[in-house]
């Protein structure tokens, strides 16, 4: 598998814990943070409709010709 370098800030916390589970596991510190970006990313499923709500608003100040300034053409 190819692989891209990634820089991540960790809490010092989450570095601690993923070092203890590397050691009790006995694999690297990558592999840890592989599998857990793998489990959240096959349970993960977008919800379209949030993200559409969070769309709707965004752009408050715009003004939008009324259908009678359209140009047909």
């Amino acid at each position: 598998m190819a692989a891209t370098r990634t820089q991540v800030y960790l809490t010092e916390q989450q570095r601690q814990r993923i070092d203890e589970l590397a050691g009790i596991e006995v694999v690297t510190m990558t592999e840890i943070v592989r599998r857990a970006l793998d489990a959240y990313l096959s349970s993960y499923v977008p919800d379209a409709s949030a993200s559409f709500s969070r769309a709707l608003g965004a752009a408050t100040d715009i003004e939008v010709p009324s259908r009678d300034e359209w140009q047909r053409g």
